[in-house]
């Protein structure tokens, strides 16, 4: 082995090693790259001015537009766990459902649905559907291992399900990885893969993995029903037409929210960041609305004015010069009230504790992911001046099975290096790596390989030993469950994860038919 790839293979073995020791991500990344840029000049196997190219490469980072969907996601699942609006959710379905044998278990992992739509981020999502619902799990009668298992897989959700941070960095990543391939193969003038359309590939994927969770806890309810039990009634609380209107003031404006962000993003009518502005928007005028006390005019005066606006834009071409004076002014009546009601109601979610929280936690989740790929893209740097995207692009293509045995490897070293790194270090230290010659081999469709990444990164935010959600669920569980009940209780969602994996394998149109039905190709 040349001494430059053997710099190479030794520079990613000692970031894994540092990072078992419990070094910090991105200081790992960064000063390991660097010490083995100097060594690798030292011994001639590479020239140490290829690291003049990083300041340009941050720049292209910082000032990505995509990832400015970033912040604005966090921020909008940060303000809706701040306002409550989550504990609504999950005790009225609880209401709803734990009547029936599994019932509970089943509200969690459909609530689970929507506070992964709503926050895209796991660690807020974990903790808030374990605070809420695992002491009344318990006090139930619920299995603590059935208990623990459910609320560490619903709160990986999140990781799958549109729109999830990891969806919006993978995008990003993958479209650079495509874009390089096609250029080695030749091709000048590129298509790209945007984020919507890996937004729009893992609806379908993320849902059937939700239905296997679900057909699970059935499964186990009827088979092993004093481990999940149902919650006998409560005569104090609604019911018949009380109940429906308690259930649709708890999901009308959260779904309405989801759906406005999704839809806008599916059918094309705003990038990811334009509607990820629109969420947190949103997230601010439904945390208006649960300060007591406040008055809920401020809110109303904002909608109106959006929905007016948005009317009269569909209906007339309201841009100056175009005829239409009268509408221009009518426009910037409207933007001037909407932008009255929108101060308002920031004022009041200040003044509840709502905002300085929701900022705090959003730069520091921004910060994190972003130092991170800063450091990440320093090691990718030093990497290919090392000749290792070369090696590893003749290693997978020497492989046995063509395509298959290599993305069948590239599955594995994924889902093993989860053990040692999260979501967001793999998605910037290996992808940017292995996706460039996965993709120029025959028939791999760029937005399958994404979805399959995606699944198998979920997959190792929750097997043991050293899955993150698992170390959030400990952090927050009641003292009765234990670790061995967090880690036995995961197994099973797990084995489900990895079975999904296969069939998606085996039917690669569930990731990539409904991309296909919206945009075509």
């Amino acid at each position: 082995m040349p001494l430059a790839e053997l710099l190479a293979v030794l520079m990613v073995v000692a970031v894994c090693g540092l990072l078992m020791a419990g070094y910090p991500v991105a200081l790992t990344l960064g000063g390991v790259s660097l010490a083995f840029a100097g060594l690798g000049h030292v011994a001639g196997a590479m020239d140490i001015g290829l690291l003049g190219a990083l300041p340009q490469r941050i720049f292209g980072v910082m000032t990505n537009t995509v990832l400015l969907a970033i912040p604005l996601f966090i921020f909008m699942g940060v303000m809706l766990e701040r306002s409550r609006i989550a504990e609504d959710l999950l005790e009225t379905m609880g209401r709803l459902f734990g009547a029936l044998p599994g019932g509970l278990g089943i509200s969690v992992v459909l609530v689970g649905v929507l506070l992964a739509a709503a926050k895209g981020v796991v660690g807020a999502t974990v903790v808030t559907i374990a605070l809420i619902t695992l002491p009344t799990m318990l006090r139930h009668g619920y299995d603590k291992r059935i208990a623990a298992g459910t609320v560490a897989a619903t709160a990986t959700l999140a990781q799958i399900l549109p729109p999830a941070t990891v969806l919006v960095l993978l995008g990003d990543q993958l479209n650079n990885s495509f874009q390089a391939a096609q250029l080695e193969k030749g091709v000048f003038a590129p298509d790209s893969i945007s984020v919507s359309d890996l937004f729009a590939a893992a609806i379908v994927p993320g849902l059937t993995l939700v239905a296997l969770y679900i057909l699970f806890l059935v499964a186990v309810a009827i088979l092993r029903p004093a481990a999940m039990p149902p919650i006998p009634p409560d005569p104090t609380a609604p019911k018949g037409f009380a109940l429906a209107r308690q259930l649709a003031k708890a999901l009308l404006a959260p779904v309405l929210l989801i759906a406005v962000v999704l839809g806008s993003i599916l059918i094309g009518l705003a990038t990811p960041t334009e509607a990820a502005a629109v969420g947190a928007v949103g997230a601010i005028l439904l945390a208006a609305l649960r300060v007591e006390g406040a008055t809920h005019w401020p809110v109303t005066l904002s909608i109106t004015a959006f929905a007016v606006l948005a009317a009269i834009r569909a209906a007339f071409d309201i841009r100056v010069g175009h005829g239409f004076a009268t509408g221009v002014v009518i426009a910037v009546a409207l933007m001037i009230a909407l932008a009255a009601g929108l101060a308002l109601a920031l004022r009041q979610v200040w003044r509840a504790g709502y905002l300085g929280a929701t900022v705090t936690r959003t730069a520091q989740t921004t910060s994190m992911i972003f130092t991170i790929l800063i450091g990440a893209t320093l090691f990718s740097l030093v990497f290919r001046g090392l000749g290792g995207d070369d090696m590893v692009h003749r290693a997978l293509s020497d492989l046995p099975g063509g395509a298959a045995g290599a993305i069948l490897a590239v599955m594995l070293a994924m889902f093993l290096l989860g053990f040692v790194m999260d979501a967001f270090e793999i998605i910037f230290v290996v992808v940017p790596i292995v996706a460039p010659p996965l993709m120029m081999m025959e028939g791999v469709d760029p937005l399958w390989l994404g979805v399959m990444m995606a699944v198998n990164l979920q997959t190792s935010y929750m097997h043991p030993p050293l899955g993150p959600t698992l170390f959030f669920l400990r952090g927050v569980a009641p003292p009765e469950i234990t670790t061995r009940h967090i880690y036995v209780g995961i197994i099973p969602f797990v084995v489900i994860q990895l079975c999904a994996l296969a069939v998606l394998w085996f039917v690669p149109g569930l990731a990539t038919w409904l991309p296909r039905m919206l945009y075509g190709g």
